[in-house]
C-alpha cells in the first residue's frame, strides 16, 4: 500500500506556510489578499530544493485532488493553506519565464538557482510527485522574468529536483538599511528621477553609502533595488510611470545619501502601505533624484 511520506517537518510541529508576519496586508499585484507562503525567516530549517530538470514541471498541477490534500494534511498544514495551495500552483500565478514549455526550456539553467523549499511528496498512479514552494523574498536574485511578488508552488514528477545538502547557514537576503534615522524628503520634481541610474559604477556614491554605515549586504540591496525594473509594476517603465508622476509627490520618502548634484530617497513599504495600486512598493525602493528635485528637512 502507498504510504504518504511528510518532509521538512518534524514530529509534533506544524509547518505553518502563512504565517502571521508585518508584510500581512502588503497589496502585492492587485491579487494579494494573502500573506505570503515562506518569509524568508520561516525557512530556515526547512529543506532545501534544487529544480534540476525542468520537463518534469506539471504543466497544469492539480492540488485540489484527493491525494494532494491528504498529503498537506499529513505535513501538517492549515485548511487555509489547503484551500489556497490550488491557486499558487496555476501557471498564471507563475512568473512567465515558467508558464510554457518553451519558456521552461531557455530558463533550465537558470532555474537550478531559485532557493525553493520542500512541502512534501505524495503518490500517484504514475509515481511520486515532489511539491516545493518558492518564496518571493528569497529569490530577489533571480532573473525578471523568474521573480515573483506573490510565493508559488511547483509540483514535479520524480527526477526533476535533488535535495540542496545542509552548508553553514546562508544568509538571507538584506531589507535594505534602516530609513526610521534618515530625514524626510519630500520628492517636488518627479521628472527628475534617475530610473536606471547604476550606482554600482558611481564610485563617489559607494562610498557615501559606506560612509553611512551600510553593509555590503545593505548596499547590494539598494543597487539592486534603484533601477526602476525593480519597482511596483505601475512605474516599472517610462511609458507606465510617466502618467502616474504627480503621484510620486505623495509617497513618504527618506534621504538616504547626497552626493555630487544627487540624492538617494528610500520609499519605504511600511510608511506607503496606502499609496495607490501601481505605486504602492511590496518591498523598500529607491530612486536617485537631481538634488533640485527634493526638499529634505533639515533635521531627522
Amino acid at each position: 500500500m502507498n504510504t504518504i511520506r511528510t518532509i521538512g517537518t518534524k514530529p509534533g510541529r506544524t509547518m505553518l506556510l502563512f504565517p502571521r508576519t508585518p508584510v500581512e496586508g502588503t497589496c502585492m499585484k492587485t491579487i494579494l489578499a494573502l500573506p505570503l507562503l515562506f518569509l524568508a525567516s520561516s525557512t530556515q530549517g526547512q529543506t532545501g530544493i534544487r529544480i534540476t530538470d525542468p520537463a518534469q514541471m506539471l504543466a497544469v498541477p492539480n492540488l485540489g485532488n484527493d491525494a494532494a490534500k491528504a498529503g498537506m494534511q499529513a505535513a501538517g498544514l492549515s485548511n487555509d493553506v489547503i484551500a489556497n495551495a490550488d491557486r499558487l500552483s496555476t501557471p498564471a500565478n507563475w512568473p512567465k519565464g515558467l508558464r510554457t514549455d518553451s519558456a521552461r526550456a531557455a530558463n533550465k539553467t537558470a532555474l537550478r538557482n531559485y532557493s525553493a523549499f520542500l512541502l512534501f511528496e505524495y503518490p500517484t498512479d504514475e509515481g511520486a510527485l515532489t511539491v516545493v514552494t518558492v518564496p518571493a523574498t528569497a529569490n530577489y536574485h533571480m532573473p525578471e522574468d523568474l521573480r515573483s511578488t506573490e510565493d508559488f508552488i511547483l509540483v514535479l514528477r520524480a527526477g526533476g529536483t535533488e535535495l540542496v545538502e545542509p552548508t553553514a547557514t546562508r544568509t538571507p537576503a538584506s531589507k535594505g538599511p534602516s530609513w526610521k534615522n534618515m530625514r524626510p524628503a519630500k520628492i517636488i520634481k518627479p521628472d527628475d528621477v534617475f530610473a536606471t541610474y547604476h550606482l554600482a559604477d558611481d564610485a563617489e556614491a559607494l562610498a557615501a553609502l559606506e560612509k553611512e554605515g551600510m553593509s555590503k549586504a545593505e548596499i547590494e540591496a539598494v543597487i539592486f533595488r534603484s533601477q526602476e525594473r525593480n519597482w511596483p509594476d505601475g512605474i516599472d517603465s517610462f511609458n507606465e510611470r510617466y502618467p502616474r508622476l504627480e503621484g510620486f509627490k505623495k509617497y513618504k520618502a527618506y534621504q538616504a545619501i547626497s552626493w555630487a548634484d544627487k540624492v538617494l530617497l528610500v520609499i519605504p513599504v511600511e510608511a506607503n502601505k496606502k499609496a495607490p495600486t501601481g505605486l504602492r512598493p511590496y518591498l523598500d525602493i529607491y530612486m536617485v533624484f537631481a538634488a533640485t528635485a527634493v526638499e529634505v528637512k533639515s533635521k531627522k
